[in-house]
């Protein structure tokens, strides 16, 4: 299988109009309309709508530079290949307006209509965006009609050919020199009628159903990310092809833990003993679902707001190898009531630091004499 930016004539730094104007190029060239009946055309033409479909898709894009075709359908509603020229046309019937919803082999091409995309929410633990999972999910969708199998037809008949646009699904009207093409008023565009619709659908050729669907949610997402579940939309009456799934990731926070990119930064408190002469403090890490620890050392003299950085212990690029970093930030607590026997202990540090620990009251009335 020949490299995608190979195909389309780009470089790997190209950008997304770069990639659309090549695209656009090559598929006029090798478009089915205009090479009728040629194999090799129509397959150069499949190649370039699939290396468009895969780098004209962010996400996709970054999996197939890191691994290659390899990458592509490794995860949830990975793309993996037109399985014919009226996928092509339905996916990208916008992008070429005329050429596509026209002329076709036989005096015209009906493009089918494509099932409507859905959205649902997910929400995941802190930890669950961390390391990934496997989530079970509920979606409400139509689905094909299981009477008609989808026709809309009532069982043992069959949608007849609109005689009006005689399957076409686009009426041509002459107006002087200008020939305006519009949708079959009779059919709806669909190209066909059905007589004696399904009692099950009414006609419809869809149902509604409660569909359970397994996504892979990969290690390292954010909150607010979407996942894309190619084809797990609803159905499209008609037979059309089916829309997409789209699946908004929302992450609860985690007190230990602040997430910036793919660095992530945890507070640890230390006393002033600890900070003065050093020693060693349990700080929570990302191991183990996010519920390890690992034993740091804090060097002696380490002062307020003082950090270490544990390079590669934060969370794993999505779009590239290897993890971001752990920042340890030192938070000095001052104690607000001591012992007597640590307040001894620290007037005794005061005087033989040479510090005035007077009281802050006989400071006062000292500054208040002086005057």
């Amino acid at each position: 299988m020949r490299d995608y930016y190979e195909v389309l004539g780009v470089g790997r730094e190209a950008s997304c109009g770069e990639i659309k104007k090549a695209y656009r190029r090559l598929a006029m060239e090798h478009h089915p309309d205009r090479n009728p009946d040629d194999p090799e055309s129509e397959e150069k033409f499949k190649e370039a709508s699939n290396a468009y479909k895969v780098l004209s898709d962010d996400q996709e894009r970054a999996h197939y530079d890191r691994f290659g075709h390899q990458g592509l359908g490794a995860g949830s509603g990975g793309f993996q290949g037109f399985n014919g020229v009226d996928d092509i046309f339905s996916a990208f019937g916008d992008l070429f307006g005329d050429l596509f919803a026209g002329r076709g082999r036989g005096g015209g091409r009906r493009r089918a209509q494509r099932g409507a995309d859905l959205r649902m929410d997910v929400r995941l633990s802190f930890a669950e965006a961390v390391h990934g999972i496997e989530k079970e999910i509920q979606v409400a969708r139509d689905v094909p009609c299981s009477a008609c199998s989808g026709s809309g037809a009532k069982p043992g008949t069959r949608p007849q050919a609109c005689e009006t646009c005689e399957g076409k699904g686009q009426v041509l009207h002459s107006q002087g020199f200008f020939v305006i093409q519009t949708t079959c008023p009779t059919c709806r565009g669909q190209g066909s009628i059905i007589r004696e619709p399904c009692n099950d659908c009414r006609g419809r050729g869809v149902e509604p159903e409660q569909t359970t669907l397994n996504i892979n949610v990969p290690a390292g997402v954010d909150d607010g990310q979407t996942l894309r579940l190619a084809g797990k939309g609803e159905v499209a009456p008609g037979g059309g092809p089916p829309g997409h799934l789209y699946v908004v990731l929302h992450v609860e926070p985690d007190a230990r833990f602040v997430r910036d990119g793919d660095d992530i930064l945890t507070d640890v408190h230390i006393n002033v003993v600890i900070a003065t002469l050093g020693g060693i403090v349990q700080v929570p890490t990302l191991g183990n679902q996010c519920e390890s620890t690992e034993e740091v050392e804090v060097e002696a003299g380490t002062q307020p707001g003082s950090h270490i950085v544990r390079r590669g212990e934060g969370i794993k690029r999505l779009q590239g190898r290897g993890h971001g970093d752990h920042i340890v930030r030192f938070i000095v607590d001052v104690p607000t009531k001591l012992s007597k026997r640590e307040r001894e202990l620290m007037e005794e540090l005061a005087q033989e630091m040479g510090e005035d620990i007077a009281e802050p009251r006989r400071i006062f009335q000292r500054k208040r004499r002086r005057r």
